[in-house]
């Protein structure tokens, strides 16, 4: 399939999409477009907010347990 240079974005991006949905399935197709995605917030405020000051063995600590109650 050959695109005239004139080809709308909107068009390559669908067929670039179906091509990658053939060749790799949708799954490594979603993984690999979100490699190009930046995200959006401040991950340093949320993780703050999320979980103070506790180091990742505390966090793995509670983790545990919490799975011990459910």
């Amino acid at each position: 399939m050959s695109l005239a240079p004139s080809t709308p974005l909107a068009e390559v991006t669908t067929i670039a999409l179906r091509v990658l949905i053939h060749e790799m399935g949708i799954v490594n197709t979603a993984r690999f477009i979100n490699q190009f995605t930046t995200g959006y917030g401040d991950y340093v405020q949320e993780k703050e907010h999320l979980f103070g000051t506790m180091t990742v063995d505390e966090l793995v600590k509670a983790i545990q347990e919490q799975k011990k109650v459910s």
